[in-house]
């Protein structure tokens, strides 16, 4: 139960098993910066836990020894998915010697298990999990009373809402792993049925987010710029995509209210560990990926769609206010990092004019769905298949309609892997080769254009984005991207529709302004 800042749970846990099993599914919430709290008498199944627990964030670099630090008080795991610091407070007789332990300094940067808790019980911070076990009934069964405080009163429970949509769903006993996501606030596991032959499916965890504070005409960012606050939109155009033959994952099982799907594990290779890896020839799935855009811009989709149950979704349109208030991002995150303070008025004022010179440039009767991160990050290479069911597509819940060009830009300057000049040049010929075999009508310089311009505006808003999840979210490791933004920045700014454009980023962002580096 939840009561304010605090959640509280009782579990039965027959054996030992049972408790192992427990610390994965903790293992899959835990961030940077968690306290967890083990305490219990001697041989109720601390240690038991604490292992499992470092040994499931130890999953892909195999099983570490789990030493218990009865003896070194401290053991740490750095090639974990997060960095843990196990302590063992038991043999602390002073709480002074805590401290000069590393705790709870280690907490800024590491998951930290704390037994015996109460022997460092002036440290702990208010946000935390405490977890008691105490012997059950048998040998080899546990009570565990969960008690989460502040932000882990919120997990916790959200916790005990998967368990039961997984147990609803015939998934009881499933094998959970923690599968890397995006840079939101989305979660996904990876989960094989017990005792089921099927292939892994994938937990997608996406509770309704809140609307953060107003921005502009009393409403907020995610609302100006269109972005899905729920798993109602990925359902939505998951039924749409499928609907005309594109390659989405397969929906078994969900629960829109609660924000939980269960879908279809695609298979098949990452684009962005393909290029990354250098190994593979990336002619066929950038074609592939192109041939669906071409298929997205030849199908009349419905701005509304029927989920079973009767659930509509409008699908909006990216229009003149989502496209501002996305560059705006440089101004109000980019900026500062390599500045000092906000942008000046008239450097503000002559941003959005000349943007505003452009929006009216955009053919907004090509509209399209517009996937909106088309990239390599979202693709998936199926190469034991055939035709668009080569190219998996994953993360497309942000859907608008928008201008077919978007997507193509997206997908041939990714901001996340390099595409160099020759396979934008040929891809983009190749694009628009299909869609005039298909209309003779096409206009190739209109799009050529558009094509620019969304470019722009696309790459604007990402070194925005990049910097925001560094100086806000406290994600750095964005950065190592801007170098490559830049770049495209500089070969798309030479499109002659985007002159003024080019001159306001060369007079706002020389060369010793692009720096990070003073930013990281």
């Amino acid at each position: 139960m939840t009561t304010g800042t605090e959640y509280c749970r009782t579990l039965h846990l027959p054996s030992e098993a049972a408790t192992e099993a427990f610390a994965r599914e903790v293992s899959l919430f835990v961030r940077t910066g968690d306290v967890i709290t083990l305490a219990g008498e001697l041989g109720t199944g601390k240690t038991t836990f604490a292992r499992a627990f470092i040994r499931a964030m130890s999953a892909a670099n195999g099983e570490p020894e789990v030493p218990s630090p009865t003896f070194t008080l401290v053991q740490t795991y750095e090639e974990t998915r997060l960095p843990v610091a196990h302590f063992d407070f038991y043999r602390v007789a002073d709480p002074e010697e805590v401290p000069e332990l590393g705790f709870p300094g280690l907490a800024d940067t590491m998951v930290v298990l704390a037994e015996w808790p109460d022997r460092a019980d002036a440290f702990m911070p208010a946000d935390r999990l405490e977890i008691t076990l105490s012997d059950g009934d048998s040998a080899e069964s546990r009570g565990l009373t969960l008690i989460g405080h502040g932000d882990w009163a919120l997990r916790a429970a959200r916790m005990e809402v998967i368990s039961a949509f997984l147990d609803a769903g015939g998934y009881h006993g499933c094998t959970r792993a923690f599968l890397q996501g995006d840079a939101s606030a989305r979660r996904y596991e990876r989960i094989w049925p017990a005792g089921k032959s099927t292939a892994p499916r994938i937990l997608m965890d996406s509770a309704h987010t809140a609307d953060g504070p107003p921005v502009r005409n009393g409403l907020p960012y995610s609302q100006i710029a269109h972005l899905a606050e729920n798993v109602t939109a990925f359902a939505a155009i998951d039924q749409g995509l499928r609907g005309i033959g594109l390659c989405a994952p397969e929906i078994f099982a969900s629960d829109l209210e609660a924000g939980l799907l269960i879908i279809e594990d695609l298979g098949g290779e990452v684009y962005q560990d393909m290029v990354c890896s250098k190994k593979a020839d990336m002619t066929a799935p950038y074609a592939a990926a192109v041939d669906v855009l071409v298929k997205l811009a030849q199908s009349p989709l419905n701005e509304i769609i029927t989920l079973p149950g009767g659930v509509e979704h409008r699908v909006p349109k990216f229009d003149e206010g989502a496209l501002e208030i996305e560059v705006e991002l440089l101004l109000d995150w980019y900026w500062p990092a390599v500045h000092e303070g906000a942008p000046p008025g008239e450097v503000r004022e002559r941003f959005f004019a000349i943007w505003r010179g452009l929006w009216p440039r955009l053919d907004w009767h090509q509209t399209v769905w517009c996937l909106r991160d088309y990239h390599s990050p979202n693709l998936i290479w199926r190469a034991e298949e055939t035709g668009l069911a080569r190219v998996g597509i994953i993360d497309f819940q942000d859907t608008v309609q928008g201008h077919p060009a978007y997507d193509l830009a997206s997908l041939l300057l990714d901001a996340r892997v390099d595409v160099d000049q020759e396979t934008e040049r040929r891809m983009l010929e190749y694009y628009v080769e299909q869609r005039r075999r298909a209309d003779e009508n096409f206009d190739q310089s209109a799009f050529a254009e558009c094509y620019a311009i969304l470019a722009a505006q696309r790459l604007t808003k990402i070194l925005g984005i990049f910097m925001r999840l560094k100086e806000r979210d406290g994600k750095p490791g964005y950065l190592q991207h801007i170098p490559r933004l830049w770049r495209y920045l500089d070969q798309t700014l030479q499109a002659p529709v985007l002159k003024d454009l080019r001159i306001w980023y060369e007079e706002a962002f020389p060369a010793a302004a692009r720096r990070t580096d003073q930013a990281v």
